[in-house]
């Protein structure tokens, strides 16, 4: 559904025409700046570690649940779709889609929680600023920097992907109108990434997609689970007319085909919807250039309308019939319990630590000693987190 015309490319970033990077690194002579940032992302640490970190359940429930890892690259494949239909840069939409994910801890969302609970009263913490760290601070490969160095694209479109997180004048709006997170705070000394403005279509098109995978595999997950049935999801208009659709088209089809064909559908739907959506706001956008959709006085890729109630009716069925299960709420109260325990332990005794995060731990003050707990823990995958409660507690956390 290619619908590529000029309101479209015109907003495309550009490597060429971009800010550049932090430090000035020579240009390649065979990749763009935005194929060099996708390229350091998967050879990164923190990419490998995805999978084995917990989407919504965690990794030893079986072999076919999402994990960070694969519920990534489902991203990346949407966010390319809807940017080669848009008219918009591939490999920046590709290489945000591959970053977006890193700053999560293990446990999914329950580890977070509990992180954010341990770190209340040292500057809280956010898996987007999280993510915004590892590749500005943590992680440690090149002789020249720590970090990444990634392209100021990349880095903006990371931290405000969801939009702009301040007022034109620096007060800090939406969720995050408490204030802004420390990863943010201390990298914006640094570097001016607008965070009043709305990120680069491309960014808002890994957005989308990342909630367009999301829908789609939980989903997938949820009926592989046994929490919600396909019948339960008929009371869900996006899904009803699909599956009478599949039903009519494909009588007496087993379960598990009938589940897929519904949901690659829902997919389609979705997709499209976004791109005719963005078309119609795209062409009402005054200017040229990546900038001109950052000064935009709204999101330029989302959905319709209509789309928009039909997704966030079924965001509400998966929330009361998936992630507020009994099942999984039992999980994540373990979980969470788990990861503030080795918080704790830590914080207490550094010798717990591993030798090469010791020497760094030093007689620091409880704040910067607690960031640095808090980056050890919010590094490591599931396995790795049981195998600590193991080591540090003589016990297996009870995570099934």
């Amino acid at each position: 559904m290619a619908v590529v015309g000029r309101c479209a490319s015109l907003f495309s970033a550009s490597s060429q025409a971009g800010r550049g990077r932090l430090i000035t690194e020579p240009a390649s002579p065979t990749r763009g700046d935005f194929q060099r940032d996708r390229d350091r992302i998967i050879h990164s640490t923190a990419f490998r570690r995805l999978k084995d970190k917990t989407q919504v359940f965690v990794y030893d429930e079986g072999d076919h649940y999402r994990t960070r890892l694969t519920h990534t690259i489902e991203v990346a494949q949407i966010s390319r779709a809807l940017a080669r239909s848009l008219g918009m840069d591939e490999d920046l939409a590709e290489a945000l889609a591959l970053a977006h994910d890193l700053g999560h801890p293990p446990f999914g969302h329950s580890g977070e929680d509990a992180l954010s609970a341990c770190m209340d009263a040292h500057g809280g913490f956010d898996h987007n600023a999280q993510a915004l760290r590892i590749v500005t601070r943590l992680e440690r490969r090149y002789a020249a920097y720590d970090g990444l160095n990634l392209t100021w694209e990349m880095l903006e479109g990371l931290v405000k992907h969801n939009g702009p997180l301040t007022s034109r004048e620096g007060v800090p709006i939406g969720r995050y109108k408490a204030g802004l997170p420390y990863g943010v705070i201390d990298y914006a000394r640094l570097h001016d990434l607008w965070l009043w403005s709305w990120p680069s279509a491309e960014a808002q098109g890994a957005a989308i997609a990342d909630d367009i995978a999301y829908d789609a595999h939980d989903v997938d997950d949820g009926l592989r689970a046994g929490l919600f049935t396909l019948d339960d999801l008929a009371e869900v208009p996006l899904v009803k007319d699909i599956l009478q659709q599949v039903d009519d088209k494909y009588r007496r089809l087993e379960s598990q085909r009938r589940a897929y064909e519904v949901v690659r559908r829902v997919i389609t739907r979705l997709i499209e919807d976004v791109i005719v959506e963005s078309q119609l706001r795209l062409a009402g956008v005054t200017g040229e250039g990546a900038d001109a959709i950052r000064r935009h006085d709204a999101p330029v890729i989302a959905f319709s309308a209509a789309m928009a109630q039909a997704e966030s009716e079924l965001k509400t069925f998966l929330y009361h019939h998936m992630y507020r299960s009994g099942p999984v709420m039992a999980v994540r109260r373990r979980a969470e319990d788990a990861v503030s325990r080795l918080f704790l332990r830590y914080m207490d005794d550094p010798q717990a630590l591993p030798s090469a995060w010791q020497l760094a731990h030093g007689g620091s003050d409880p704040a910067t000693r607690a960031r640095h707990v808090c980056d050890f823990v919010a590094g490591m995958t599931d396995r790795f987190a049981l195998q600590e409660c193991v080591r540090l507690f003589d016990e297996t956390a009870d995570l099934r």
